[in-house]
């Protein structure tokens, strides 16, 4: 286990798809402050790295991209570990808010359009 420049546990995260394993180093955002920065700020996210943003309990989960650079896939996770719905691109500094499809145990934010490139769809599963 090891940290991310911005002081986050940093953890492997896998998720498996029809297109076989995708795995990323994913920053854990635990705490509300950490959860509210978010990826705020960074001018560049690797291929193959993230954040996620775990609940517990599972509930509704809103974003948006105030103070966010770069486009992002904002994956929603159910409590099972599988995709809810994925906000594919999500646009740099918008305050529109992403909702989840009800309620998520977590959302995984990874480099806008990766999603897409991978061919991870809502039912796949994530697990960290």
């Amino acid at each position: 286990m090891s940290q991310s420049p911005a002081g986050l546990e940093q953890v492997p995260l896998t998720v498996t798809s029809s297109t076989g394993k995708h795995r990323f180093t994913v920053e854990v955002a635990k705490t509300s402050e950490e959860q509210a920065m978010g990826l705020m700020y960074r001018n560049k996210l690797a291929p193959d790295r993230g954040m996620i943003f775990p609940f517990d309990p599972p509930r509704d989960a809103s974003f948006w991209m105030r103070n966010t650079l770069i486009p992002l896939d904002m994956i929603f996770v159910r409590a099972d570990g599988s995709i809810a719905n994925i906000a594919a691109n999500t646009v740099p500094y918008s305050e529109e808010p992403v909702p989840s499809d009800g309620p998520v145990a977590a959302v995984l934010e990874i480099a806008g359009g990766r999603s897409a490139e991978l061919g991870i769809k809502p039912g796949d599963k994530v697990e960290w």
